[in-house]
């Protein structure tokens, strides 16, 4: 992938964990009980926010882990922060579980993708010291 995908697709990702960070608050909101209307909105304004970008990092990075099915899944046993709250404690530790194995896959991307970047840095680093005697 050329390099300046690459470095647009730092940013779109790190927003994309920062969304899945705002997704376990409100998981964890769910289970105190204590959440308000607007904690509702904002939870699935995080929902919506993660489905779109999935489809931009899908489409531009092509990512085998996590597939969109589990990421669907996940986020359809989560409808509402009320649905989450009837939830047995089973339940809501699967779907804890399920979160943290998908915020993990998109660290392990994100963290490719540095490495990538880093690598192209120095292979044009050597390449101008090569070239220039540095």
């Amino acid at each position: 992938m050329a390099q300046s995908k690459l470095e647009q697709m730092v940013p779109l990702l790190e927003n994309h964990l920062e969304c899945w960070k705002q997704f376990n608050y409100y998981v964890n909101l769910a289970r105190s009980k204590q959440f308000t209307a607007d904690d509702e909105n904002q939870f699935l304004d995080v929902k919506s926010v993660i489905t779109q970008e999935l489809e931009t990092i899908i489409y531009s990075l092509q990512v085998l882990q996590p597939t969109k099915e589990d990421i669907h899944a996940l986020l359809g046993a989560a409808p509402s922060l009320r649905g989450l709250t009837e939830m047995n404690d089973v339940s809501l530790r699967a779907l804890e579980n399920q979160w943290h194995q998908i915020f993990i896959a998109w660290q392990s991307n994100l963290g490719q993708i540095k490495v990538q970047l880093q690598q192209e840095k120095n292979r044009r680093h050597s390449f101008w010291r090569f070239l220039f005697g540095g």
